[in-house]
């Protein structure tokens, strides 16, 4: 059986690297310069669609496990559920800014820049308390059948960006991040 915290680790990794990339275009836009809306859409695209059916579905299942065999971890873990729920609104709002600026509407800077800055800090401040405070914890307590459990309850689906075969959607987006990882 693979390792699901490694795999959320990974996941994570992935996530963080799509946020990165988010707020270079971000401050692109801030500067006055004309960022990569396409990109920008396609990160908020695979994070709400991909991280939202598959992987913070799979969390919310282990983590409802981990309260179980842990009760202290009630309240992070309460947290973490509602910002689930709160990334999801920010991510929907941020798309929605990002739809109306492919549509050629009038999208004031002020409400573009807001909504990126909430999801990006939302976003950021969630992976960093699941990396530092809950993951670990899952690592330590929650029992093969839990994890077994997890896996039958959201069947892990195929990553469309990261995966082995990706999604045409994300061709731009693979060659960027190719040309990151090649620069770094």
């Amino acid at each position: 059986m693979v390792d699901p915290v490694e795999v959320w680790h990974n996941e994570h990794a992935h996530f963080s690297r799509l946020l990165k990339i988010l707020d270079q275009q971000v401050i692109t836009f801030y500067e006055g310069l004309h960022p990569n809306y396409d990109l920008m859409r396609n990160i908020v695209y695979y994070l709400r669609h991909f991280s939202d059916r598959f992987h913070h579905p799979r969390e919310d299942v282990a983590f409802a496990r981990l309260v179980r065999r842990d009760p202290a971890m009630r309240l992070p873990v309460n947290r973490l559920l509602q910002e689930h729920r709160v990334i999801a609104v920010a991510g929907d709002g941020l798309m929605r800014c990002l739809d109306d600026v492919a549509a050629d509407a009038m999208v004031e800077r002020s409400r573009l820049e807001a909504a990126a800055a909430a999801y990006l800090v939302y976003y950021r401040h969630h992976l960093a308390t699941e990396e530092q405070e809950v993951l670990p914890r899952a690592a330590q307590v929650l029992t093969k059948s839990d994890w077994q459990a997890v896996a039958a309850a959201v069947p892990q689906g195929a990553d469309p960006l990261f995966g082995e075969e990706s999604e045409a959607r994300y061709r731009e987006l693979r060659r960027h991040l190719a040309l990151e990882a090649r620069t770094s």
